[in-house]
């Protein structure tokens, strides 16, 4: 299996709902560099696995519609903890439904997104295309 990593960063605004997030249930901020990893058994005819340019502007454009914004007012969030892991399989869905346009060629096979939290930790959603 072949892949691609492309990354990038998003900064938003967020809260939990549960005792077990502790201070964290309040309001506060979070910056997470995301690396989106694009998977196929074979190179194409031009012997890629995907263009690292427009890997890198499907990723931007998705981090574009979550950077910046606080979360818990986003329609299509409602009612979710945005936890590192549940926004990792935002991403990639919503990564996985631009390539499905066609946005990034065809042939893909699997996507992993990982959003790092920190140096010491992050959360990875892996699916299949």
């Amino acid at each position: 299996m072949f892949s691609v990593t492309v990354r990038d960063h998003m900064m938003i605004a967020h809260s939990f709902s549960g005792e077990v997030f502790g201070p964290a249930q309040r309001l506060h901020g979070a910056t997470y560099v995301v690396d989106a990893t694009f998977r196929r058994a074979e190179l194409d005819a031009d012997g890629l696995v995907v263009d690292i340019g427009r890997a890198t502007e499907e990723l931007h454009a998705v981090l574009a519609e979550l950077t910046y914004r606080n979360l818990d007012e986003q329609p299509e969030l409602a009612g979710m903890n945005t936890t590192t892991e549940a926004l990792a399989r935002v991403v990639a869905d919503r990564l996985a439904d631009r390539v499905h346009a066609g946005n990034l060629g065809e042939g893909l096979e699997g996507l992993v997104v990982t959003l790092h939290e920190s140096h010491v930790a992050w959360a990875s959603y892996e699916r299949s295309l």
